[in-house]
């Protein structure tokens, strides 16, 4: 099975726990998130997440996506099938630093199966502008 991954990591000026607390509020994600918009669902293992995806320069669509992995202050995963020949998995993880009010955030996408490879070919670039801005925005809400 062929992977494609694409990630932003970036330093953010704020707590693991206010970071959490941003992400883990799925209805706040509009006011921050530019393209996942009217979130809706619960952080638990195997629980259900719908979200409208609103990637510049691709159609707008509608993810229906299980929480495969989560950790408090840590880490949300979750994964999408997009057919027989595709999986798409989207997380974030918050890594704390030694100086205080200081963590590494990652968000990024990863694509598996052959179908998932093409698609992250085709649309390297505007899954590169999505993790992104995400990362900024992420950080100035944290920041705030």
């Amino acid at each position: 099975m062929e992977t494609a991954r694409i990630e932003r990591r970036i330093g953010v000026r704020a707590t693991p726990e206010h970071i959490w607390g941003l992400i883990a509020d799925l209805s706040y994600w509009d006011r921050w998130n530019p393209i996942e918009k009217g979130v809706e669902g619960a952080i638990a293992f195997g629980a259900g997440i719908t979200l409208t995806e609103t990637i510049e320069g691709l159609p707008e669509r509608r993810v229906s996506a299980r929480v495969g992995e989560w950790e408090p202050y840590s880490q949300l995963v979750w994964t999408e099938a997009r057919g027989l020949w595709f999986r798409s998995t989207r997380y974030f993880e918050i890594q704390r630093l030694d100086e205080p009010n200081a963590c590494i955030v990652s968000n990024g996408f990863i694509f598996s199966g052959l179908r998932g490879e093409m698609f992250f070919d085709r649309r390297r670039a505007q899954l590169r502008h999505s993790v992104d801005a995400v990362a900024e925005a992420l950080k100035a809400a944290a920041e705030a």
